[in-house]
């Protein structure tokens, strides 16, 4: 095969550099890893935690660079780019690239996709989705075995640059409640705590958590977050049976934790540790056997405590007296689809509120720009267009919309508060009359609502590291917005009507082999928004390559695609066990001059 030459690096800046631009030239006998990311992107913040332990330990011979391509209008402000590498840690250089110009020159068609150049500037591999941790250090290990004999191998520091540290009380914090006492208690993320603070907001009381990024149980000033952020007070009944009063959704760390609000002590109540790559499974497990993925928020709903699962666009239970925990609503798809509860698909679930007479779960469904609702067993879409619709518009329901909200708040009189995150807004959503209006502009990047006993609302304004209350009255003087109606603007794949093979190219990473021990090591699932879009082929096989038949009277649409497979190394006696996934939503045009085959790579490169 011929190999190809990386395209050279271009963008509109970079950060953590510096101020310095690269180029290939400038890495040459490096090897780089392009992540290919967006920062609303649940997954990709998945990638950017695998990378960390091979930063680490690669770091005198690998460089990773992040290529920030966004989805959504607001990720294309250079400052949300700047906050966004602050808030998740990201320790390497970021090209922005506002308008995808990489994302084109390097054929991207995921968030996250990830693409290896050798030390001597050849793409070598590609990857998208999570799990390639392992089969990435492979592939270093025998570069590095390469070209240290072919002599073209550099070692030595990197390009990365550390920002200075800024010092405040809060750091991008995330969700907030309001406990008995009135105080308030905020999930402090970039501080890796909690942060108590008294009814002004302003002032700390204490710390739950050290501080430090990691994992570790015991007593307020020893115990580890990491990016903590949903927070769920259980009744006083079930609270006094398990041994503590919070659930916390430690998101990175994929756990909840429990923590005894009067000694502060901190225990794990769920989780493994391991993010869930898996299949879809109803049974309850035993809570703390279980695979989550960074649960976002948390609402006791239905005698349960009910998880926002955004790594997987589910929702989950979790029971604090049998301890077990389990699906509640979603296929694992990431769409916007209506129903019953194991037939809906959700997209990044990350803010939950119970209404005031406890029928009603509101969610703030970040990906898909929708506000949400479960009632009686049922989900529906109150606001909400899909997953590359949004902006911002008041007004009927049915036209308005959001720009991937993260917080919601059901208030006493029925309707519901939203955090429009990226549109800097709140915005209220009346059931009665099904229409939403603007209730205040301007915050930066709000993330969630806490009521307070006097009726006030505080808003979390985590980009501004505060919290905000709302003016008097604003509620009352809510206005309508007539925005810009925006879609996600990746260009179209155009595909031939009538037959179109779908290849998913895997190739298992060096030493690795395919893992039939527990069934077929591969899996394939492809629907399509507009359902119509396919004539035939929508479902779930065992083989990545599949005949489809797309319509010749709809004009285009998206083929969300699933794929996953199993590995296990091939060389050692006891051999891990490796799941890679991804989920592509690609847009497509259908025109008789489109190409009759769609690849999409998990892993390799399609030759």
């Amino acid at each position: 095969m011929a190999r190809v030459r990386a395209p050279e690096l271009r963008g509109r800046g970079w950060l953590n550099t510096g101020g310095q631009a690269l180029s290939l030239t400038d890495l040459r006998g490096k090897i780089v890893v392009l992540d290919f990311w967006t920062f609303c992107c649940i997954n990709c913040l998945h990638v950017l935690d695998e990378l960390r332990p091979l930063e680490e330990r690669y770091g005198d011979v690998l460089v990773i660079i992040g290529v920030h391509s966004p989805k959504f209008e607001h990720e294309k402000d250079p400052d949300a780019l700047a906050a966004a590498v602050e808030r998740y840690g990201v320790a390497h250089p970021v090209l922005d690239d506002p308008d995808l110009g990489m994302w084109r020159q390097y054929a991207a068609k995921a968030w996250p996709t990830l693409n290896v150049i050798d030390p001597e500037g050849y793409v070598v591999a590609a990857m998208a989705g999570e799990g390639h941790a392992d089969g990435l250090a492979r592939l270093i290990d025998e570069l590095i075995g390469t070209h240290e004999t072919k002599g073209t191998l550099r070692r030595g520091d990197g390009p990365y640059v550390p920002p200075a540290d800024t010092v405040t009380t809060l750091r991008f914090p995330g969700k907030a409640i309001t406990l008995p006492s009135g105080n308030l208690l905020v999930a402090d993320s970039a501080h890796h705590s909690l942060a108590e603070l008294a009814p002004d907001g302003e002032t700390l009381v204490r710390r739950i958590g050290s501080g430090d990024r990691g994992h570790a149980d015991g007593p307020a000033e020893k115990a580890r977050f990491n990016e903590p952020a949903g927070l769920c007070l259980l009744p006083a009944h079930e609270a006094d049976i398990a041994g503590y009063d919070l659930v916390v959704a430690d998101t990175v760390n994929h756990k909840l934790r429990g923590v005894n609000l009067t000694t502060g002590e901190v225990t794990t109540v769920a989780g493994s540790g391991n993010p869930w790559r898996s299949t879809v499974d109803t049974a309850p497990h035993d809570a703390l056997a279980a695979d989550l993925s960074s649960p976002w928020d948390l609402a006791w709903y239905d005698g349960r405590v009910v998880i926002a699962m955004a790594g997987i666009h589910q929702l989950w239970w979790y029971d604090p007296m049998k301890r077990t925990t389990g699906v509640y609503a979603g296929t694992t798809v990431e769409a916007l689809r209506d129903g019953a509860l194991d037939q809906v698909w959700m997209a990044q679930p990350s803010g939950l509120s119970v209404s005031h007479d406890g029928r009603t779960l509101w969610i703030a469904d970040s990906e898909s720009s929708a506000l949400r609702y479960v009632r009686d067993g049922v989900m529906h879409t109150a606001v909400g267009q899909g997953l590359f619709d949004f902006g911002h518009v008041d007004g009927p329901a049915a036209d308005a919309l959001f720009q991937h909200p993260l917080g919601v708040a059901a208030l006493p009189d029925d309707s519901v508060l939203v955090a429009d995150t990226y549109n800097g807004a709140v915005r209220r959503y009346d059931p009665a009359t099904k229409t939403l209006s603007t209730v205040a502009t301007g915050l930066a990047e709000p993330s969630d609502l806490a009521l307070v006993p006097d009726g006030g609302v505080i808003v979390v304004e985590s980009a501004a590291h505060r919290l905000t209350r709302l003016a008097p009255g604003a509620l009352a003087e809510a206005g309508a917005v007539t925005g810009v109606r925006q879609q996600t603007e990746r260009p179209p794949t155009p595909l031939a009507p009538g037959e179109v093979t779908l290849d998913v190219i895997f190739t298992p990473a060096p030493g690795q082999k395919l893992d039939d021990s527990f069934g077929p090591p591969t899996r394939l699932e492809v629907s399509a928004s507009p359902p119509e879009l396919l004539v035939d082929g929508a479902g779930t096989g065992p083989e990545l390559s599949r005949r489809l038949l797309v319509a010749a009277g709809v004009p285009g649409g998206v083929l969300q695609v699933t794929a996953q497979a199993a590995t296990c190394d091939a060389d050692v006696e006891h051999a891990a066990c490796h799941l890679t996934r991804q989920d592509w939503g690609v847009p497509v045009e259908i025109t008789p001059e489109g190409t009759p085959r769609l690849a999409l790579i998990l892993r390799g490169l399609d030759t």
